[in-house]
């Protein structure tokens, strides 16, 4: 094969892999991170320990206690402080540890059933439910826990608190329609975008004129690709933060995307410090070699000089 040609197709192949990397890693983590109850569960859990996930649950608890019990103006205000209070106990409480992981473990059962098998209903008998196409979930189980929580700090007005079985939209059917395809997809190439990736990197640097060369591009590559998935990741964050509806906290939104990121972030950072050292290792190994060749070519030259002898 003519060298132009072998470099053309040495840079075309190294080209789709350092593109194919990031992606790779994207669509694994929705498959692997995101798509696995276990790791998702795993991953959410700590979260009911984090003061801004409990103080906006706390407080969204409140407002919808107060909104089922009418007290007038005057005693308003210390009613709905005292429920906030109550709600933020028992956010402290394993009860509510409980609750938090049964109602992520409802949420992520409805969405991955509404995603993968097109059942948008998702009734699993677990909390979730729909009704109208919509993913839904049941939290009247955690409201029953907050009156118990307000009963036992004797709030008079804490067993006439309605516990009714309303159910919280998790996934819209419209947005259900749109994410599925994409969401399979993302399922398919979890396993096969790395796999391309690494055969068509080790392809290209084998068909390479100079190998060096392609070892040093792909190193190269891979940490651009790694360096944009990394900012996609945060450009996501702003984006998601700057989209949130009034009232929702920004705080909690914030801990819960970071958490749920906190993996593609780690890869990121790895095939960034990964592709890197390939790079420099490309580049000392290239250097080595040409010193090495410079003082091989220089030791003849020195051994065919006569000798001066001195009179």
């Amino acid at each position: 094969m003519p060298h132009r040609v072998r470099s053309v197709l040495s840079a075309v192949l190294i080209g789709l892999a350092c593109l194919l990397a990031p992606l790779g890693a994207l669509s694994a983590w929705a498959t692997y991170a995101i798509g696995d109850t276990g790791r998702y569960e795993a991953t959410m859990a700590p979260l009911a320990t984090d003061r801004n996930v409990r103080d906006a649950i706390a407080a969204g608890i409140a407002d919808g206690i107060m909104h089922e019990v009418h007290v007038g103006p005057p005693l308003r205000g210390p009613v709905h402080s005292f429920v906030r209070d109550a709600a933020r106990s028992f956010t402290r409480t394993p009860a509510f540890a409980a609750a938090w992981e049964a109602a992520n473990r409802a949420a992520h059962d409805a969405v991955m059933q509404a995603l993968r098998d097109g059942n948008d209903r998702a009734g699993n008998g677990r909390g979730a439910g729909g009704g109208g196409g919509d993913v839904t979930i049941d939290l009247a189980p955690v409201t029953e826990q907050v009156k118990r929580q307000l009963a036992d700090n004797h709030m008079p007005l804490a067993g006439r608190i309605p516990v009714e079985h309303t159910a919280t939209t998790v996934l819209h059917a419209r947005d259900a329609g749109r994410l599925r395809k994409g969401f399979q997809v993302l399922e398919v190439a979890g396993f096969w975008l790395p796999v391309a990736a690494a055969v068509l990197a080790s392809t290209g640097i084998l068909v390479a004129v100079c190998r060096r060369r392609a070892v040093l591009a792909t190193g190269l590559g891979t940490s651009l690709g790694a360096a944009l998935l990394g900012a996609a990741v945060a450009i996501g964050r702003r984006l998601t933060l700057a989209d949130l509806p009034a009232g929702v906290s920004r705080s909690a939104v914030g801990a819960v995307y970071d958490a749920l990121t906190e993996t593609l972030r780690q890869v990121s950072w790895l095939l960034l410090g990964l592709g890197l050292a390939v790079a420099l290792g490309a580049l000392l190994t290239g250097r080595i070699a040409r010193a090495r060749q410079a003082s091989a070519a220089l030791a003849p030259a020195a051994a065919e000089q006569p000798t001066q002898v001195r009179a």
